[in-house]
């Protein structure tokens, strides 16, 4: 083996494989690291990778790609994770996986590694890709055949072989940040019924120091797609960066969730995202407001499944292909504007417009009006409910009631007129 491509974060794990690769493969490491919005983590993070070994790190700008191409689906498709979870990792690995295929396929290597651990999703979303795009390269996953059993050691490793890193003995949380949300996971997390320390949040500020003043922000969609923040149009990296500024501000999108993980176990972690929830928020409210009833159940029976196959790394199949083309359909008229009231942690909705909408008060006014027939309803709910009618007379007569309607004397009750029933 000559050269091995690994996915490169810079963090503790995978900092230690760039020389573990090289003890145990005598093979030339090339890295490559994606820049999906971790900010200055990033900082120092070629220099990072040489120093530890590399022959090479490549660091790929991919966070417009991220947020047009996989989280703007997502989020149309209205996926959420058992219940809380908004896919902020999930959504990432395919992308940075097929990345670095590309580039061990510029560089001529002969396997791809990743740090991902045994007991992990990571691990299954990054090979899913590799399968997709790769087939013939092998894989090389560290945790899965090493030694080292815990964060404990990867830091013993990473002094022994002088390699720096953030993590400590204190605070050894791993980590995973990007654009759309942080999480966090490891110390203290493992325990379900701990209560996550106040310096743990790192994008939000904690509720109850959050300003007493509500704050209004109103996000505008273009056939379901983000588009504008308070009337002013930007682009989806851009747009998605005020956001989190905006909600981290208020205390917006906390979620701590003990969460089903792929291969069985459930596991602790509290993410951060801010701006997504923003975005969830107005875009279910906005479809409330222009899609008819059974077109919003049919997508919240796709959504579930939407977020099981981003979870599970399923993002390079026929299925997700299929499950666009419906939502797709679904979002033509999804374009308007959701005013959003922020105030310490909550989000409350505080306007809709849209061209499309299907609300009309003319329909729906308590006042006079000249486009309904009330009369209309008596006969809409005989029919309605005509199988229940049926049931029961059937019900009576089996019963052998003295009352119960004959056959010659099914009918429909009609509506007596004002005083008849007293007058009888």
């Amino acid at each position: 083996m000559r050269t091995i491509a690994l996915a490169y974060s810079g963090g503790l794990d995978t900092s230690i494989i760039v020389p573990w690769l090289r003890e145990h493969y005598d093979a030339k490491v090339i890295c490559v690291a994606a820049d999906i919005g971790q900010g200055e983590e990033l900082d120092g993070v070629k220099q990072k990778a040489i120093a530890s070994g590399a022959a090479e790190c490549y660091v790929e700008d991919l966070r417009t790609e991220y947020v047009r191409d996989f989280i703007w689906p997502t989020l149309r498709a209205g996926a959420i994770y058992n219940r809380k979870y908004l896919l902020g990792t999930s959504m990432a690995r395919p992308l940075i996986a097929k990345k670095q295929v590309e580039v061990a396929r510029a560089v001529g290597a002969d396997a791809l590694a990743h740090g991902c651990t045994g007991k992990g999703n990571d691990q299954v979303r990054f090979e899913l890709t590799y399968m997709s795009f790769a087939p013939d390269l092998p894989v090389i996953a560290p945790w899965r055949i090493w030694d080292l059993r815990s964060r404990e050691d990867c830091l013993a490793y990473a002094a022994a072989h002088n390699v720096p890193v953030a993590a400590t003995t204190t605070k050894i949380y791993s980590r995973d940040r990007n654009i759309w949300h942080i999480s966090h996971e490891g110390g203290v997390l493992e325990d379900p019924n701990s209560v996550p320390p106040k310096d743990l949040f790192m994008l939000t500020t904690d509720p109850v120091d959050a300003p007493m003043t509500p704050e209004d922000v109103t996000i505008g969609f273009d056939e379901g797609m983000p588009a504008s923040v308070n009337g002013e149009t930007l682009d989806p990296v851009t747009l998605l960066t005020k956001l989190n500024e905006i909600g981290g501000r208020h205390g917006i999108g906390r979620a701590d969730i003990v969460e089903d993980r792929l291969v069985g176990m459930k596991s602790r972690g509290v993410y951060e995202t801010p701006g997504g929830t923003l975005l969830y928020t107005a875009h279910s409210e906005l479809e409330m407001l222009v899609l008819d009833r059974r077109t919003l159940a049919a997508k919240d029976l796709i959504a579930p499944r939407y977020a099981d196959l981003v979870y599970e790394g399923r993002w390079w199949t026929t299925e997700r292909e299929a499950y666009d083309a419906f939502v797709n359909a679904t979002q033509g008229r999804v374009t308007g504007s959701i005013t959003l009231r922020l105030c310490r942690g909550t989000v409350t909705i505080a306007g809709r417009q849209s061209a499309h909408a299907l609300y009309d008060e003319r329909f729906v006014t308590f006042g006079e009006d000249d486009v309904f027939e009330q009369s209309d309803a008596a006969g809409f709910i005989r029919l309605f409910g005509l199988a229940a009618r049926v049931r029961a007379l059937k019900d009576m007569e089996a019963a052998g009631d003295a009352n119960a309607a004959s056959a010659g004397k099914i009918k429909n009750a009609r509506t007596p007129k004002p005083g008849e029933l007293t007058n009888a």
